[in-house]
């Protein structure tokens, strides 16, 4: 057999290969249960077959093999140039022990398993990353939307891209999205999952993934994860929006409230919730027991569903957060850190983060006009988002804006 021939061969072979792939692939996406329930455990140990070193080049559904690295402690010191930032993500290994020390503590064993779960575990503070993308914030960016999402929501990114999350520039500034994702929380199904955030993020280059799993108690892990990041990737973004993956979001509304009035470098704006209380009943997910926490109220904090905020505070709240012991509660861990930091976030009528009106069932909560002068709306579902932002976005006729911007 001669050159030619092999050549044709090889990429015969090649081609029957990628089609095979893209059919398991298919098949695979066939098999996901989009509503896959949160497991409130932190597994900082992580197998090394799923997970994607730094660096590596991700094709659509492989990793090619590259040089072993030398595993770097969770615990390390980041390197830190002169102007006393990071050059790029520096840890490089998730073997971080659990501090048994608590297990023989009394007051430790009359908590609740997953708050046990997260306790061993709060001083794992950082993880690998496995999907990165520091392009995307070279250049001049004016406003970064950053969107907290699980590996199994694909529908909810989807529609966010077809709508208020499309990459464009406003009055010529420049508008970037990114999603932020930890590993899938299901076992049996991880693999699969992640193989379908790798072909989404070869397709979108838009996911920002670490190696921790995503669970409820470990949002704040992103929180965290995406400060440092942000820090070290970003020196030139002007604004940031940090929200969920189930909200609607005005960018032109972002836009009039940014030039309504000189903000200074300390605006963080939102829903604020003010004295709130920690829940202590046991059957509520926000429940904290008195171990954890034992001050009567929180500290002022946005809520998580959106918020807007200056860049150089959210550089200022990567260094503090060092400082401050992580908390089961994302919204309630950045107020701890604002507080920190003696910045009080302020609130606006435009972030809806607990629907337009209270009652859940008032056809108010879903009347396009108001969504036209909103910020944030919070808690629609794909179809819900994309009705809205069509209705929002047609002929629609309104008898008055509303005067809340």
């Amino acid at each position: 057999m001669n050159c030619r021939d092999r050549w044709r061969v090889y990429k015969r072979v090649s081609v029957m290969f990628f089609l095979a792939a893209v059919t398991l692939t298919a098949v695979q996406r066939g098999g996901i249960h989009v509503g896959a329930p949160f497991e409130l455990q932190r597994l900082a140990r992580t197998d090394a077959s799923d997970r994607v070193e730094p660096g590596a080049k991700v094709g659509f559904w492989k990793v090619k093999a590259q040089k072993a690295q030398t595993p770097t402690p969770t615990t390390q010191e980041p390197s830190i140039t002169e102007n006393g930032g990071t050059t790029a993500w520096d840890v490089t290994s998730s073997n971080c022990s659990a501090n048994l020390n608590l297990s023989s503590q009394d007051w430790f064993q009359d908590l609740q398993d997953n708050v046990k779960q997260f306790m061993l575990y709060r001083h794992c503070r950082y993880f690998p990353i496995i999907h990165n993308h520091p392009e995307t914030c070279r250049g001049d960016v004016h406003l970064l939307l950053v969107i907290k999402s699980v590996a199994t929501q694909h529908d909810r990114r989807e529609v966010i891209r077809k709508t208020w999350g499309k990459e464009r520039v406003v009055g010529g500034k420049r508008v970037k999205t990114l999603f932020l994702l930890g590993k899938s929380p299901n076992l049996e199904e991880r693999a699969n999952h992640q193989k379908l955030v790798e072909y989404e993020n070869y397709i979108y280059r838009d996911i920002l993934q670490w190696d921790f799993v995503d669970t409820f108690f470990n949002l704040t892990l992103k929180e965290t994860h995406f400060l440092k990041w942000f820090h070290t990737y970003c020196p030139s973004v002007r604004y940031v929006f940090k929200g969920d993956d189930d909200v609607f979001v005005s960018v032109e509304n972002i836009f009039e409230f940014l030039e309504s009035d000189n903000h200074d470098k300390n605006l963080i704006v939102g829903d604020v919730i003010f004295k709130a209380i920690p829940i202590r009943r046991i059957d509520s997910k926000y429940y904290v027991p008195q171990a954890l926490y034992s001050k009567t109220v929180y500290p002022p904090y946005p809520g998580g569903g959106g918020f807007l905020m200056d860049a150089n505070l959210a550089r200022r709240l990567h260094w503090v957060t060092d400082s401050v012991e992580l908390y089961p509660i994302d919204d309630v861990f950045m107020g701890m850190c604002l507080e920190v930091l003696q910045v009080t976030p302020v609130k606006h009528e435009a972030f809806k983060t607990f629907g337009l009106v209270k009652n859940k069932n008032s056809k108010l909560n879903r009347e396009p006009c108001f969504f036209r002068s909103m910020i944030v709306v919070h808690k629609l579902l794909p179809a819900e988002l994309m009705h809205m932002w069509n209705l929002v976005n047609s002929d629609l006729v309104c008898a008055q804006k509303t005067e809340i911007l």
